[in-house]
């Protein structure tokens, strides 16, 4: 264990550090900008320390960008959960009030007295993975939203309106059955058109972002996409959010972490469990599309 821990707790554009000795006694704290000069200052007054070790709070979230930096430096730096440190906090002041000083003293605690935390490494594949499949999901989302809103022109177009599973040539289609000879009708066909044109885009860029997530996929040797049920976009999510899958201790803990495990629910001599509406959501979602493609 490193005789010095420099806990950080980060924000956009600012981290406040505490420094602290293996007996947790306070060398130093600051709080600094993370542009460049700000960073530079940060990293400065931890390298006055010889056998240090940084500790940031949610290196997959907020404190990734500052992690990464001090990664890429050449800095040793651990992941540490907000959970835990929230724990420390509340143990450490009696509430659980936040303030910049106190968070990052509450992360060096931590990483002083817990074994095991998540070393963090220079970003990989996975991230490059997250970064499409999030655009992925984006991309579903703006086509249902201009789905939506040609469903609603149509159906004030076209008596009946269009089907639910509508494709931009099918939309095409239909729109070129109506003539419209009053304003308000010749507006919704021109908005309608537009939109129809809108949706071509998009399929486009999903066409695009399902074969660039395919190859990345592949190109990780992962065989996720053998299994029934998961695509490029499952695949690409389970590996992007996953990361390290031995940074799980055990088959429980993974359920636990997506939200797959149930939850003890019990009372007096009735046992009984409910779902939990914890966890990864992502994961979540991936892992009941794919249980229900294979019940089909």
């Amino acid at each position: 264990m490193a005789q010095v821990i420099i806990g950080v707790d980060p924000h956009k554009r600012s981290a406040t550090i505490e420094i602290i000795n293996a007996r947790e006694k306070a060398l130093g704290q600051g709080r600094f900008g993370t542009d460049r000069d700000g960073y530079q200052a940060m990293l400065a007054a931890g390298r006055k320390h010889k056998d240090r070790l940084w500790a940031v709070e949610g290196c997959n979230g907020i404190g990734r960008h500052v992690a990464q930096r001090l990664v890429s430096d050449g800095e040793t730096v651990v992941d540490v959960p907000a959970k835990l440190s929230a724990r420390a906090r509340v143990f450490a002041t009696g509430q659980g009030r936040k303030t910049d000083p106190v968070d990052a003293r509450s992360v060096a605690v931590v990483a002083l007295r817990t074994e095991g935390l998540r070393q963090v490494v220079t970003d990989d594949t996975t991230v490059a993975l997250r970064l499409l499949v999030d655009r992925r999901d984006q991309l579903g989302r703006a086509r249902t939203d201009v789905v939506s809103r040609l469903h609603h022109l149509l159906l004030e177009l076209v008596p009946g309106g269009a089907k639910k599973d509508l494709s931009a040539q099918q939309a095409r289609a239909l729109l070129g059955t109506v003539r419209p000879r009053d304003v308000v009708g010749k507006t919704r066909r021109r908005l309608a058109s537009e939109l129809i044109g809108e949706l071509v885009v998009i399929d486009k860029k999903i066409k695009i972002a399902k074969q660039e997530l395919t190859d990345l996929v592949n190109s990780t040797g992962s065989r996720l996409m053998d299994l029934t049920g998961i695509g490029p976009s499952g695949a690409a999510r389970l590996l992007g959010d996953i990361a390290d899958i031995a940074r799980f201790t055990s088959r429980a803990h993974f359920a636990s972490w997506n939200g797959t495990a149930p939850i003890d629910a019990s009372s007096g001599e009735q046992n009984r469990h409910r779902l939990s509406r914890a966890g990864n959501r992502r994961i979540n979602r991936a892992l009941h599309i794919m249980a229900i493609v294979q019940l089909r």
